[in-house]
């Protein structure tokens, strides 16, 4: 008589003893790996990474160092991320806004004269800075929603605009911050880390709006099906209007973040510059350029390898003129990767 009980399934011994539990264990890490590399950051995080550490161990003495990294983090990355937010936000409606770092130019000047020439206290001068780039939003959402002008002519105008009044207001000569509109800025843009702070926590709030909120639901929904979206009965001219608004107020917060920083209110600060390192910065963490799909994450992370590549090549003594040739590599790049995974899913492809 057998002494197994009826009904009892006896397993064949493993291989090798506990062979068993490795393979599981090594199904995990593949299953693992093959979850992270279906995240749209993935690829970005590992050269970012890779990056770090290549600057990190051939250069760690300086890289490594408390002002490398203010430069780093706040100088560079900051302001990049920030206006990043918005640029995501738009280009995910399949929109863009080239003006933005010109209301980073003339949000400054606004604070400026309405605390020295109309009185203004302090803080109220950097609330109407803010709201200039609000208007400039609004202006950009106006002519694009409602007057039906593509946004890339819209904004290329404003921004025109725009940069003629800071130069007309100016004189186009620097001006300086008096001590009681530099005494606001205490919280915004002054300490060494208050823009990395900054950045860091509008990228998170962002994040979660992109991915947890209607707003996201209904922007994405906006440049990835617009009838569908239209018919669902999602306000896609609101959408777009708001999504303006915002990139406009960031603008004006990061050119008031590099005046306070600076102790200085510069006509020439600003311009097409921060507007294209963060529209790359999207673009590299996976927006499409023509709508539909993007993070904050993502365009976080794209900020994070500019920075770091403007930072490293600073360390190592090679010539600022080459970036605009990687930026471009790097646009261009991404563009292929968007397009052939765009490719791959409408074939029913898998990553």
């Amino acid at each position: 008589m057998s002494d197994i009980a009826p009904g009892r399934v006896v397993g064949r011994p493993s291989a090798g003893g506990g062979g068993g539990g490795g393979n599981g264990a090594g199904r995990l890490v593949v299953q693992g790996l093959g979850v992270f590399l279906r995240q749209r950051e993935a690829t970005v995080l590992v050269v970012t990474v890779a990056m770090l550490l290549y600057f990190g161990i051939s250069h760690f003495s300086t890289f490594v160092s408390q002002a490398n990294a203010v430069d780093l983090l706040s100088e560079n990355f900051a302001p990049i991320a920030v206006i990043a937010i918005g640029e995501v936000l738009l280009l995910i409606c399949g929109q863009i806004d080239l003006s933005v770092g010109f209301i980073y130019t003339f949000a400054p000047f606004v604070m400026y004269f309405m605390v020295v020439y109309y009185h203004f206290p302090a803080w109220l001068g950097v609330i109407a800075g803010l709201v200039s780039g609000l208007i400039a939003g609004w202006v950009n959402g106006f002519l694009t929603v409602t007057l039906g002008l593509p946004s890339f002519i819209t904004t290329l105008g404003t921004g025109f605009v725009l940069e003629g009044l800071a130069l007309t207001f100016s004189h186009a000569e620097p001006l300086t911050p008096t001590p009681a509109i530099m005494s606001a800025g205490k919280y915004i843009g002054t300490s060494p880390w208050s823009q990395f702070i900054w950045a860091v926590v509008l990228v998170a709030i962002f994040h979660v709006v992109l991915t947890r909120t209607r707003w996201g639901l209904y922007t994405i929904s906006s440049g990835g099906n617009l009838l569908g979206a239209r018919e669902a009965g999602i306000n896609v001219g609101r959408i777009v209007y708001g999504n303006f608004m915002i990139t406009g107020v960031l603008g004006a917060l990061v050119g008031l973040q590099i005046a306070f920083y600076d102790s200085s209110i510069d006509p020439s600060a600003g311009g097409y510059t921060p507007m294209f390192y963060s529209v790359t910065a999207a673009v590299i963490g996976g927006t499409a350029m023509l709508g539909g799909s993007g993070t904050i994450l993502g365009g976080a992370l794209g900020a994070l390898v500019l920075s770091t590549l403007i930072d490293g090549f600073d360390i190592l003594g090679i010539s600022a003129n080459i970036l605009p040739v990687i930026f471009g590599c790097a646009i261009l790049a991404a563009m292929i990767a968007n397009v052939q995974l765009a490719r791959l899913r409408g074939s029913g492809g898998t990553l």
